[in-house]
């Protein structure tokens, strides 16, 4: 049940990448899984690489997706940066 909440959380916090100019690496799609993998590592970390119960699972729980979640999404950000990714334009 923790996994469910640390893919949900960071799911809820990869939305607000559309704020940010388009230079993850992958585009979007990019930008979702650097957020879901980090969400998931970071709270794996966190528990000592172990995923607790439906009993264990709490509201920290999520909460501890998030530093994942954020550095996830700027190594893909940073990866496109580097690559030298364009913004995407709407004109």
């Amino acid at each position: 049940m923790a996994m469910f909440a640390w893919i949900m959380m960071g799911l809820a916090l990869w939305h607000f990448t559309i704020f940010i100019p388009d230079r993850f690496w992958g585009g979007i799609v990019g930008a979702f899984l650097g957020a879901i993998i980090g969400a998931v590592i970071s709270g794996l970390v966190v528990n000592g690489f172990t995923v607790p119960g439906e009993s264990d699972t709490h509201i920290l729980q999520a909460l501890e997706a998030i530093p994942g979640t954020l550095i996830g999404i700027a190594v893909v950000y940073a990866e496109g940066v580097r690559r030298k990714i364009p913004a995407l334009q709407l004109d």
